[in-house]
């Protein structure tokens, strides 16, 4: 016949199962870590914190949108244009640059003409620099962007007729 637990046994097991995660919990704030899990002696033990990934932004916040001929683009006209059969959509999320370095040369610019696989943007994404390459020739009509702005998976960004 098995043994129960006595209260005093199973009060002790609970203090050092709140021992356990106090520290840990100490150990994610010491390191900056986001999770620890560990399994001692059959108990697994997962702690977590609560990271919000994006920034905070107020509520009045407007996305920047980039000038074509003289007019602001609206939040509700880069929607549109994301059915624009000449966008060219981004392949990942990550930061948009217009050039390869600060202070040089965009790699586009609004009326420029442009050749299929050139550059046209870059994507940090994971301190990776990607090049986002033209899926067309033809000339750019709207850069939807700001250097330096963060992109999200399939958001126009360029389009190009």
């Amino acid at each position: 016949m098995a043994r129960q637990p006595d209260d005093k046994t199973a009060a002790k097991s609970a203090s050092n199962d709140s021992a356990l995660i106090r520290e840990l919990a100490l150990l994610l704030d010491e390191t900056n870590l986001s999770e620890i899990e560990i399994e001692r002696a059959g108990l697994r033990v997962r702690v977590a914190r609560n990271i919000q990934i994006a920034a905070a932004v107020p509520p009045s916040y407007q996305p920047p949108a980039a000038v074509s001929a003289g007019a602001a683009v609206t939040p509700a006209d880069v929607a549109d244009m994301a059915k624009h059969p000449g966008v060219v959509p981004s392949p990942m999320v990550g930061t948009a640059y217009w050039a390869s370095e600060p202070g040089a040369k965009p790699f586009i610019e609004i009326g420029a003409k442009v050749s299929i696989g050139q550059t046209l943007l870059i994507i940090e994404a994971m301190k990776t620099m990607n090049q986002i390459p033209s899926p067309r020739a033809g000339t750019v009509t709207q850069i939807l962007v700001e250097d330096g702005q963060p992109v999200e998976f399939g958001e126009p960004l360029v389009i190009i007729e």
